[in-house]
């Protein structure tokens, strides 16, 4: 991916762009080509002060844009907008990537990268974390939309030269009292949101996969409610659309990494896995999955489990990665053991079945690096 400096022989590129998308968080959120002609014609997307650049992705594809305005000042800000069709593929964060090793690369050492946001723009939002910028203003009734003639909250955020050269991301100290510390952590490193085995792709959760994820929920349920205390209820569409909802949010800022489970060849939903209980300082992650029943038997999840292992120890840096289960789920338990995992304990008393009537034993097995 990367990005491509825009240029006036592709300006009907840019209307039809600007025009045939949709930009609900932005003060005008329908451009139409008049405004984006007059804008284009005042040096609104290229000028000394301006530069505008197409997001293009892995296949060459235009699936966004980003003006970068205010350069000759030492603090620039930036505008990003993701096509309809491209938005949660994670190209927002790769391309903020982007645009923050331009602005660092300028001459003249510019010394802070920012942008806003309406405070209701969660993905945005998300957008910024997960490229390591730091949210550091929350101004109240500062963002009108035209369309709606309504005020709303709106969010900076920013990244320092500093954080970005070291790899680091300094939360800001709210309150004025509080004695300053070092607060860093960790970068979290780039990685894919898709890979595969021999017969899976394991891929990021979609809002698309609600159904297929659903229907598999419903044909397992005598075998999950055994084990999972989120298949007690009897699943309906709209709670599986939240919980996606929650994952694709959880993915974007790294909070957590559930995984949906397909087969190459049938494109069958098989199941859902993850890494979760996620320490980024260590790094250490635990695997957790569910197997659709019609799979079973068949190896699919051993394959899986090993896969996202590897993936957690050669592109997340893990030193730890840990699979728990309750002691008496002999399937789980085997499928950690063929994957080779060590058994170094068994919790006891740990936890409660699912029905909240049974105090259980955990086992817990890990690999370290």
């Amino acid at each position: 991916m990367h990005i491509q400096e825009w240029t006036m022989e592709e300006q009907e590129q840019l209307i039809h762009f600007m025009t045939t998308n949709t930009w609900p968080f932005h003060g005008n959120s329908d451009p139409g080509r008049h405004l984006i002609e007059k804008t284009i014609e005042e040096g609104g997307y290229g000028s000394d002060e301006v530069k505008t650049f197409w997001v293009e992705n892995e296949n060459g594809e235009k699936v966004g844009i980003v003006k970068i305005y205010d350069l000759q000042d030492e603090i620039p800000l930036f505008d990003l907008r993701i096509a309809d069709m491209s938005r949660g593929n994670g190209y927002g964060p790769k391309a903020l990537r982007l645009v923050a090793e331009y602005v660092f690369g300028l001459p003249g050492k510019k010394i802070r990268l920012e942008g806003h946001t309406r405070q209701d723009n969660l993905a945005m939002r998300k957008t910024f974390e997960r490229a390591g910028f730091v949210k550091e203003a929350h101004l109240r009734k500062a963002w009108f939309s035209p369309k709606e003639y309504s005020y709303y909250d709106a969010v900076t955020y920013g990244i320092t030269r500093e954080d970005f050269v070291a790899g680091t991301t300094t939360p800001v100290i709210w309150e004025d009292g509080e004695k300053s510390r070092d607060t860093r952590s960790p970068r979290i490193p780039d990685f894919p949101d898709s890979f595969e085995s021999e017969r899976l792709i394991i891929r990021a959760p979609k809002l698309s996969d609600a159904t297929n994820a659903w229907n598999a929920i419903r044909t397992s349920l005598p075998a999950l409610r055994k084990w999972m205390p989120w298949a007690q209820p009897e699943p309906e569409l709209h709670m599986t659309e939240e919980s996606l909802r929650k994952a694709v949010a959880n993915f974007i800022t790294r909070q957590d990494l559930r995984f949906h489970v397909y087969h190459k060849e049938t494109g069958k939903f098989v199941g859902s896995s993850g890494l979760h209980r996620i320490d980024w300082s260590i790094p250490k992650f635990e695997i957790g999955y569910w197997l659709a029943t019609e799979f079973e038997g068949q190896g699919y999840m051993t394959e899986a489990v090993k896969t996202i292992e590897k993936f957690a120890f050669e592109k997340l840096g893990a030193r730890r990665v840990e699979i728990r289960c309750d002691e008496e789920n002999m399937k789980s338990r085997s499928v950690a053991e063929r994957a080779g995992f060590t058994l170094e304990g068994i919790l006891k008393q740990d936890s409660l079945s699912p029905d909240g009537n049974v105090l259980r034993n955990t086992c817990i097995y890990a690999k370290i690096d």
